[in-house]
């Protein structure tokens, strides 16, 4: 039923701008929560596969999505829906330009979207993962040339998406959500609704805190992996196992989480997020060291992999011009049919540049752009191992049977340590 707001009629308890892997879990859990909600893209072939029933999210089926438009939800690209909105939380993508730069474009497009359509006591949050200042300084001008007034006329507030696909374990509800307000207003009401999602909210100082927040748990992440790569080189150099080697340093129970080398970084944070922090510190007149210097090292293994597979190929007599390689799992990480920034294109690239034949095998993508290079795709696994002098284990995807992987190649670089070492297979 409408309510009033004001002078107006509230239809909607949440409209969810982007409805991507952040967006639509929000969504569920809102609509899980008795909320009306709307869904909102820019999209219209998103917006007709979902309400025919269809996901295009890893962690959302089929039968959920048919669930939720039973139950009220409505997917849509008409920005009308904005005005009769209690909250709207902007959920859009904010990837890197071709110089590797912050992309803005979606957040300012959904702003100036947002602003046409603003109500008085309506709440805004932005989810997108950004540079610490983005909500007072891009967002909150393009709201207020509404005529509203932030923390008085509508509140505002950052809270960063902290989804990761694929995790059994944790989601949106039992995940802390951390909050930031323009105002202490604007920071009850925000805590307010996302205390009704979730199981623990943790507020902080503002909105800058918030962005931080998020790029600290990223960079981090971007610089342990980027030693940790690092470290498995200087063990190959050295005749050094660096799996048992992390192994034994796990066993500390203080002082040491473990991280575990692979092929380079991929999916929509930690190949992107940290460039945002970078992106900030370079306009106070410095460099953020750390995380371009994690940044390089990480860019850098998927030709270190390239050349693994090189010298592999040679110790077993072969050359890597006009051998058959095929690569398992080339998402950006195992279970997930997500290739955004795989490091798996890069690799595909250079053994393309050795004159290898390169394939690939991996049942969540039967479309694979493979970076640009032509690389063809195999269904069944053993036709792929079959067929291949090398096999590179890029993702352990829980389909495959790793015990065939180890016997029925050749030869097996395994870049996630998941295979026992023997004569045929080598491992990072």
């Amino acid at each position: 039923m409408d309510r009033s707001q004001g002078d107006r009629l509230v239809e909607w308890d949440l409209v969810v701008v982007g409805l991507g892997y952040v967006g639509m879990p929000l969504a569920r859990e809102a609509v899980r929560g008795g909320m009306r909600v709307a869904g909102l893209d820019v999209d219209p072939a998103r917006i007709a596969r979902l309400n025919s029933g269809i996901s295009h999210v890893d962690d959302i089926s089929d039968g959920e999505v048919t669930t939720l438009l039973g139950e009220g939800f409505l997917a849509t690209s008409d920005d009308s829906v904005l005005a009769a909105a209690d909250t709207v939380v902007i959920c859009v993508p904010t990837p890197l330009d071709e110089d590797r730069r912050p992309d803005l474009g979606a957040v300012i497009g959904a702003g100036r979207m947002v602003a046409d359509r603003l109500g008085p006591g309506t709440l805004v949050v932005l989810e997108s993962t950004t540079w610490p200042g983005t909500t007072e300084e891009v967002l909150r001008p393009l709201l207020e040339k509404s005529g509203l007034s932030a923390g008085i006329d509508f509140h505002l507030a950052y809270s960063p998406e902290r989804i990761d696909p694929g995790n059994p374990v944790y989601d949106l509800r039992n995940t802390p959500k951390i909050v930031g307000g323009v105002t202490g207003s604007c920071l009850d009401r925000a805590m307010a609704f996302y205390g009704k999602l979730v199981e623990q909210v943790v507020p902080v100082r503002g909105t800058r805190e918030a962005e931080m927040a998020k790029l600290l748990e990223n960079t981090y992440r971007q610089v342990n992996i980027a030693l940790v790569n690092e470290i498995a080189v200087l063990c190959d150099e050295l005749s050094i196992d660096v799996w048992d080697t992390i192994t034994a340093a796990a066993t500390k129970p203080f002082g040491y989480q473990p991280f575990r080398p692979g092929p380079g970084v991929g999916g929509h944070c930690i190949p992107i997020d940290p460039s945002y922090l970078s992106h900030r510190v370079r306009r106070l007149g410095h460099r953020f060291q750390f995380a371009e210097l994690a940044q390089q090292v990480n860019d850098r293994m998927p030709a270190y992999v390239a050349e693994r597979a090189t010298r592999l190929l040679h110790r077993h007599g072969r050359c890597a011009n006009g051998a058959e390689v095929v690569l398992l799992g080339v998402t950006y990480k195992p279970d997930i049919a997500d290739g955004r920034e795989s490091p798996a294109e890069p690799l595909a690239r250079r053994l393309h540049a050795a004159r290898a034949r390169v394939s690939y095998h991996d049942p969540l993508m039967d479309d694979w752009p493979a970076g640009g290079v032509p690389v063809r795709r195999v269904p069944d696994l053993e036709e792929a191992l079959d067929a291949a002098d090398l096999a590179i284990l890029l993702q352990p995807h829980r389909s495959f049977d790793l015990s065939l992987v180890a016997t029925r190649a050749p030869l097996v670089l395994d870049t996630r340590g998941v295979l026992p070492p023997s004569d045929t297979v080598e491992r990072l």
